[in-house]
């Protein structure tokens, strides 16, 4: 299932995304404050300033505007860590660099993030499919960044629970913000997220020099 699969009876494409663009604006901030299912068609018309008939111009149903915008996150967010991330740089330096822009970005989008993880279930079980597969190439980004930047070599099962590890621990400062901000900055909790990172895989810091 891709985007260009959500259909719209309008042939304009570049309307057809600007109005999408709208509804996934509007949407993000109805189903932050509702959820998903509380929020109805209507109420999505509205927020994104056209009327329920013009809505189904570019829709079928309500799932499809969830589908843009779990789509529409996962677009943003591939685009910044491709534009902050340099997969090629072999260094432990770069490495730091990709998780400190990584938290950066998570904690700018909280609010989609937060959506998208709540709402995703309601998807049907191919849009699922397609969600997940963008997930899983932002954290193959993530596993290349590691496996060019140790010093040591570990296995590949290794490398691809350390990137489960930073994506996660990306998302939990949206997740758990509430709590953490208690004890941490944005910037603190990202120090110490890294220390504790490079002190499990036994990286001193002089090497990050």
């Amino acid at each position: 299932m891709t985007n260009k699969q959500v259909p719209s009876t309008i042939k304009d494409e570049s309307l057809v995304e600007k109005r999408r663009q709208q509804m996934i604006k509007g949407a993000v901030i109805l189903f932050t404050e509702k959820g998903f299912h509380k929020t109805t068609t209507r109420e999505i018309a509205k927020a994104s300033g056209f009327s329920i008939g013009t809505l189904y111009e570019y829709i079928r149903k309500k799932e499809d505007v969830l589908f843009l915008v779990c789509d529409s996150i996962y677009e943003r967010v591939k685009e910044r860590m491709e534009q902050s991330i340099d997969q090629h740089e072999k260094s432990i330096a770069n490495l730091v660099l990709a998780i400190r822009a990584y938290f950066h970005l998570m904690d700018d989008m909280q609010g989609e993030v937060l959506v998208m993880y709540q709402e995703v279930k309601s998807l049907s079980k191919d849009a699922q499919d397609y969600v997940l597969q963008k997930e899983r190439e932002m954290v193959a980004m993530l596993e290349k960044v590691i496996t060019n930047s140790l010093p040591v070599t570990i296995s590949q099962e290794q490398v691809a629970l350390v990137a489960n590890n930073i994506f996660v621990q990306g998302q939990m400062w949206g997740f758990r913000r509430w709590i953490l901000q208690r004890s941490f900055t944005l910037e603190t909790y990202t120090e110490q997220q890294i220390q504790l990172l490079l002190h499990g895989l036994k990286v001193e810091e002089k090497e990050l020099s």
